[in-house]
């Protein structure tokens, strides 16, 4: 059986190793979403803007289009099991008390970072959404991150001290 060019190129976009977030937010009802994003992407440092996106078929779509914020979760290479479990439908993601609020939101424990981002603009290309979100607020710890590549996750072994201004709570 041959390969059809939209699996080859799927392939071939494999093969670019990306840090693992989890976006979340609130739904119309209160209600904590989230899900596995490994399609974070910088965009501006002034003014501080990041971008992600999301299939038109997503079923948290909706509430991600609604809401006027949402929190970028940086997953730490001991967090396997929690992007495993936002990636999986139909999962209780929010079960175990492993997350917080921050300003209405869920923010995840232990990640390397988490940004606090104004829903700033939309944009539809192709199968998916790009969101573009102005960063409000962020907190960076540091530490190893995890990493997917070639269809697996990797904790990294690579650990790069931030500088002490970077590790306070909440800027």
């Amino acid at each position: 059986m041959q390969a059809s060019p939209a699996s080859d190129f799927r392939r071939a976009l494999a093969q670019f190793a990306t840090g693992v977030t989890v976006v979340t937010t609130c739904d119309a009802h209160g209600k904590p979403i989230g899900l596995t994003v490994n399609s974070f992407n910088s965009v501006s440092l002034d003014p501080p803007l990041v971008l992600w996106s999301l299939a038109l078929q997503s079923g948290s779509l909706a509430a991600f289009r609604r809401c006027k914020h949402y929190a970028v979760n940086m997953l730490a290479g001991d967090q396997l099991e929690v992007a495993k479990r936002f990636a999986t439908r139909g999962a209780d993601r929010f079960a175990p008390s492993d997350w917080h609020e921050v300003n209405g939101l869920p923010v995840l424990d232990g990640c390397v970072a988490t940004l606090i981002v104004r829903n700033r603009s939309r944009h539809s290309e192709g199968d998916h959404v790009i969101l573009v979100g102005e960063v409000e607020a962020f907190t960076a710890p540091g530490g190893s991150p995890l990493v997917f590549h070639d269809g697996r996750y990797f904790a990294s072994a690579v650990e790069a001290p931030l500088p002490p201004a970077l590790r306070t709570p909440w800027r």
